[in-house]
């Protein structure tokens, strides 16, 4: 059994932060999924691909790896800069705005 523990990116579609604090231990899948021949579904035996345990840091996921006898690896975080603004999204309808509202 093969693990993968990472800390999270920020969702592309929002800006905020929300849920990348923590670490996460993945699975790594050990079949291949198939075709449900009736319906069409994707599945898989292996239940464990389905379980994401969330850690408050690398080290507590490391423990828990070892301590069960899962062979992990570790990801470095890819760190960018915070995307803040002073006024955030209210100043796109600010009435003291300095200059024309343009896209």
């Amino acid at each position: 059994m093969r693990a993968r523990i990472y800390q999270p990116a920020r969702n592309a579609m929002q800006s905020g932060l929300a849920k990348t604090h923590q670490w996460v231990l993945d699975f790594a899948p050990e079949s291949p999924r198939g075709i449900d021949p009736l319906m069409g579904w994707t599945s898989s035996p292996d239940t464990q691909s389905q379980v994401r345990l969330r850690f408050h840091s690398r080290e507590e996921a490391e423990e828990y790896a070892r301590e069960h006898g899962i062979d992990y690896v570790v990801v470095p975080p890819h760190s960018r800069k915070a995307n803040i603004r002073l006024r955030g999204y209210g100043e796109n309808f600010a009435s003291d705005r300095r200059g024309a509202w343009t896209h």
